[in-house]
């Protein structure tokens, strides 16, 4: 294929993904940021993971949270524990890859906080520890994914909402993260700021 052509085939891929996305997830995007909204007006935090990609994207919200997004505001509490690169690794190193995120989610995360928890595939060993972590906390997962969900999904509990892309491609699946996690950060300033 022409790279040209491969260039307006991944964009007309994206644009067929984020249209789907469109017809089937704002009601429930919707339903999350208010989710979001009420933990950050009731005291509480979000906590972020991911892996690659999706740790970036753990991070960009993390940032947009803290910082802010489109209007000035005063900062939002949230955490994402992919950034801490000597807990990362004495954690590794001492017990277990799988184990990164849930031994910060049980030292970090409080009763009333989020976990928003971002996997392509739903099958992250360590996000799924994560998810256990969270609730053995009273910590509500907010659970972005793709493909069939994978395992991630099928651990929600009632009060956890799972936001799944309907897609089988990573790259698409990633894209439409972060567009959700874009409106969940508007969404989430408009009800708070106005």
């Amino acid at each position: 294929m022409d790279p040209i052509e491969r260039v307006e085939q991944i964009f007309a891929d994206s644009i067929e993904v984020k249209t789907r996305s469109a017809t089937e997830l704002p009601e429930m995007i919707a339903t999350a940021a208010s989710l979001v909204a009420d933990c950050l007006i009731n005291g509480h935090k979000i906590i972020s993971c991911g892996n690659g990609g999706s740790a970036a994207d753990a991070q960009h919200f993390s940032a947009e949270m803290l910082n802010r997004f489109e209007m000035e505001r005063p900062a939002l509490p949230a955490i994402a524990l992919t950034t801490d690169t000597s807990t990362l690794t004495s954690i590794a190193n001492d017990y277990h890859y799988n184990e990164i995120f849930s031994k910060q989610v049980r030292a970090l995360g409080q009763s009333g906080d989020i976990l928003l928890a971002i996997t392509t595939s739903g099958g992250s060993p360590n996000i799924i520890k994560a998810i256990e972590a969270a609730h053995e906390r009273d910590v509500s997962v907010l659970l972005l994914t793709g493909k069939d969900g994978g395992e991630a999904a099928n651990m929600l509990e009632e009060g956890d909402i799972e936001l799944r892309v309907p897609s089988q491609i990573t790259a698409r699946i990633q894209e439409v993260h972060l567009l959700i996690i874009h409106c969940l950060c508007d969404l989430v300033d408009r009800k708070l700021f106005g």
